[in-house]
C-alpha cells in the first residue's frame, strides 16, 4: 500500500527542510512530489546482492 504523504521533489535545493504535502505538486514551489515512504522490505530481494556490493565499493 502507498502512503498518500509526499515530499517535495526537489527540496533539497529548494528549501532549508523536507516539505510534505498530501498533493501531487509541492505547495511552496510548484516542483513535483514524490512519495516519502521508503521501498518495502523483502527477505528475498534478488537485487540486494549488488546493491550490497556497490555500496561497499563506494566506501573504498
Amino acid at each position: 500500500m502507498k502512503a498518500d504523504l509526499r515530499v517535495c521533489s526537489a527540496w533539497r535545493n529548494r528549501h532549508e527542510r523536507p516539505v510534505y504535502t498530501l498533493s501531487a505538486s509541492c505547495p511552496e514551489c510548484g516542483a513535483d512530489a514524490v512519495n516519502s515512504a521508503p521501498a518495502p522490505f523483502d527477505p528475498e530481494d534478488s537485487y540486494g546482492e549488488y546493491r550490497r556490493s556497490l555500496k561497499r565499493r563506494a566506501r573504498e
